[in-house]
């Protein structure tokens, strides 16, 4: 699709989209990556991380033509845009290129089985005949940041061993932002300067008590966007020490006024008037 018709308003509010299956009730992958996901969009609307407008999705259908399937990243982020509020129009329950005018700043993929083609092709979808991998697809279309996350070490051969890597793209392609060995260990993080936001390994308990490993939004020095229920506890537990210095003060100055009083009864006690002391 060309710049111009990207553009043209006016062309873009008639193209025809009716042929394109934008819903297609697949069930999402496991339990853990749908976490995921939503540890992924949730803080960044909770915490106001980011200057609005932005919009972070999972899950969603990524339509960069009008011929063809989608590409459907676990996680997106598109800086400058708004989502339309009409969500009974076909052409606002998507992510169709032409609409919001861009591409995604961050396209994230989390593996969860070995044939997802997230990095390479698999000998199952070359078998079927595919040609290209999702990592060449976001290159083509001009993803800004692609992100592959393999918390169950489904793909470690392409990981190079690795639990995360990050690819910018560059005119020659994706250049990797994470080094050669990738990130494994909770604490490393990567800064992306194309959204001003990093992401982390993380390890912790997100919704349950069981802890794993995480990948989260961070800022510059690697501290994580906290959810929106970490954003309560932080205020509850910063009310709870601000009430606890207030009363620690309170104590101290019925401390002082105790000791005063003590002083002025034996002051009176030797013939002395505390007041004209």
């Amino acid at each position: 699709m060309s710049q111009d018709l990207l553009n043209d308003e006016d062309i873009i509010t008639e193209l025809d989209i009716s042929h394109l299956a934008i819903e297609d009730d697949t069930p999402v992958d496991n339990f853990q990556s749908e976490e995921q996901q939503r540890l992924l969009v949730e803080p960044l609307y909770s915490s106001k991380a980011l200057p609005a407008p932005f919009l972070a999705a999972a899950n969603v259908g990524l339509f960069y033509k009008l011929k063809g399937d989608p590409i459907v990243p676990d996680a997106m982020l598109s800086l400058g845009v708004q989502r339309a509020e009409d969500l009974s129009q076909r052409r606002n329950r998507s992510y169709f290129v032409w609409e919001f005018g861009k591409v995604p700043e961050v396209c994230i993929e989390i593996v969860s089985n070995q044939e997802g083609d997230k990095v390479t092709l698999s000998q199952k979808s070359r078998q079927k005949g595919k040609t290209t991998a999702k990592k060449d697809i976001y290159a083509q279309i001009g993803a800004r940041c692609y992100v592959v996350f393999d918390p169950l070490q489904q793909i470690q051969a392409d990981m190079n061993g690795a639990l995360l890597r990050v690819w910018e793209i560059a005119q020659s392609g994706y250049v990797e932002l994470t080094p050669l060995e990738g990130l494994s260990q909770p604490g490393q993080f990567v800064w992306l300067e194309a959204v001003g936001l990093g992401l982390s390994l993380w390890e912790g308990q997100f919704e349950d008590e069981i802890t794993r490993l995480w990948l989260r939004w961070c800022d510059r020095s690697g501290q994580v966007i906290p959810t929106g229920a970490e954003g309560l506890e932080m205020e509850r537990q910063r009310a709870e020490i601000e009430r606890r210095q207030a009363e620690a003060e309170r104590q101290r100055a019925e401390t002082e006024r105790q000791r005063a009083e003590r002083l002025a009864e034996r002051l009176r006690a030797l013939g002395i008037d505390p007041d004209e002391a």
